[in-house]
């Protein structure tokens, strides 16, 4: 006999990666939606006062 499987182990495992999964799909997702929601004012630049 090689080894005795430990299913709880594995089924702890198993688990664990599917919410590391989800809570990194989550993570990208928010910061989608941040990007988003942010003004795309690309142009102007806010480290240079604007000329009078």
């Amino acid at each position: 006999m090689a080894f005795k499987t430990n299913y709880r182990f594995e089924r702890r495992e198993r688990d664990r990666l599917k919410q590391a999964k989800k809570e990194d799909k989550l993570r990208r997702q928010q910061e989608r939606r941040a990007q988003q929601d942010q003004p795309a004012d690309t142009e102007a630049d806010p480290a240079v006062p604007p000329e009078e």
